[in-house]
């Protein structure tokens, strides 16, 4: 089957008007919570590692780098705010499959301050972005996954290369071209969850799309089977390959409807056992000093990603079960603060770490747990959460998401500038330049206006 072709095809002749309103609202949300994680992360060490290492060697100063003064070539500035937005563990996932939005959205906000972009040309070239990339990840899921691949690295690169050749105009064998020299430079390795590259996949990801889209709009050459081939993307990362996923049912449904966002800055697969054990301490007014264990029952997939009994640092805790049940039942809470360096090696935390268990059971699902807290006083609380909140069951709400915006964006913009990117947010079609929001997502001097008629 000529998949490769055939998606190129499909993304070519795809138009505005075949994406529905829902899609179009579900793509504005998608944008503002990924501008508030790679916002609210701007100032964290990884992102601060990386602009030391590359800008010295960026070109023209073309795109900003979000929450922050320094501005970047496209490519570059690509690079960190894919990391930047992903540092944290806090973007969006999808359902089945990859962090979306984290290798998509920084190629197309980085092209868009160099080549004017509307809203309405955004939200369809990031709905296609989405849906190459997850298509391309379905196919090959879940044994490329369960092999070691990071998914996000690996097909978010197709997603990228989709979304900017879509901005680009390019013709239907360009775009097979694009798709091909972005399966060349498909990588990420689970290995490193709980390290800094684990953000460097996605921003990886959102460079090499967008430098495959720029290479093929100049006619640079490549497979035009780069996924379906013997030894292309899919054969030879996956030990099992479904074609039809790629093309079947295409405009008939989109997998940006499948979209999650989190409440909690982690993996989803801990968000059960952070919801069973804040909802027990709130209801029962739980002092961790009078926690005897914590009992987790939890999917095989959780202690196998997040097993990570004696995290060393922030970054780490994200993959720790273990501190995210105890840093949730100590502080009611699991946002950035609780995934900090200094929330890791608090006494506290870690004394109850100790007594935190987590039992795999394959009859409990991923976004599933059965919480169990035993007291020095002999009482046993129970909780089952069937479905964490953020999940497709029990989402988050666009005033939810708002308020999760302006809670990681609050340390480094203005409160005037928060209302502001919202408000172009929920206006995102109208827009004729989306440039706006990149100029309105750097922290501004006391005083200063922003002229959004510019």
């Amino acid at each position: 089957m000529d998949v490769t072709r055939a998606l190129a095809h499909n993304l070519v002749r795809s138009r505005y008007e075949d994406i529905p309103q829902a899609v179009r609202h579900e793509a504005a949300r998608a944008l503002l919570n990924w501008l508030g994680c790679a916002i609210g992360s701007s100032r964290h060490e990884t992102v601060d590692r990386a602009l030391a290492a590359v800008a010295p060697f960026s070109g023209p100063p073309q795109a900003a780098v979000l929450g922050r003064g320094e501005r970047l070539d496209i490519l570059h500035a690509a690079l960190i705010n894919g990391i930047s937005s992903h540092v944290l563990d806090f973007d969006d996932t999808h359902a089945r499959a990859i962090h979306p939005s984290a290798p998509v959205l920084p190629a197309l906000i980085a092209l868009a301050e160099w080549r004017k972009t509307s809203g309405a040309q955004l939200v369809h070239a990031f709905a296609l972005g989405v849906e190459a990339e997850e298509r391309i990840g379905l196919s090959v899921f879940p044994e490329h996954y369960e092999t070691g691949w990071h998914i996000t690295g690996t097909a978010g690169v197709f997603g990228s290369a989709a979304a900017a050749g879509k901005l680009l105009g390019l013709d239907p064998r360009q775009m097979a071209w694009a798709l091909g020299i972005a399966a060349t430079q498909s990588a990420g390795l689970q290995e490193m969850f709980g390290s800094m590259c684990k953000s460097l996949h996605p921003g990886r990801a959102a460079q090499n799309g967008l430098t495959a889209a720029l290479l093929a709009s100049r006619n640079f050459t490549s497979s035009e089977q780069a996924i379906e081939a013997p030894r292309g993307f899919a054969r030879v990362t996956s030990s099992r390959f479904d074609p039809g996923v790629i093309t079947e049912g295409w405009g008939e449904r989109y997998e940006l409807m499948s979209n999650m966002y989190k409440p909690y800055a982690c993996g989803l697969v801990v968000h059960a056992a952070i919801d069973g054990c804040i909802q027990l301490r709130n209801r029962h007014a739980i002092a961790p000093e009078s926690v005897d264990r914590i009992e987790l029952r939890v999917s095989p997939l959780v202690p196998r990603l997040t097993g990570k009994r004696e995290p060393a640092s922030g970054l780490e805790g994200k993959f720790s079960v273990y501190h995210a049940a105890a840093a949730a039942l100590v502080h009611g809470a699991a946002g950035e603060a609780q995934f900090s360096d200094a929330c890791v090696r608090d006494p506290r935390i870690s004394a109850l770490r100790e007594r935190v268990t987590a039992l795999p059971d394959a009859a409990i699902g991923r976004t599933e747990a059965h919480v169990t807290i035993a007291l020095e006083d002999g009482r046993t609380l129970s909780v089952h959460v069937a479905h964490a909140l953020g999940t497709l069951e029990r989402p988050m709400s666009d005033a939810d998401l708002e308020a999760k915006f302006a809670g990681l964006t609050a340390a480094v913009l203005a409160p005037g500038q928060i209302d502001e990117i919202i408000g172009l947010c929920r206006n995102l079609t109208a827009l004729d330049d989306v440039a706006v929001l990149a100029r309105t997502a750097v922290p501004r001097a006391r005083g200063a206006r922003h002229d959004l008629t510019t």
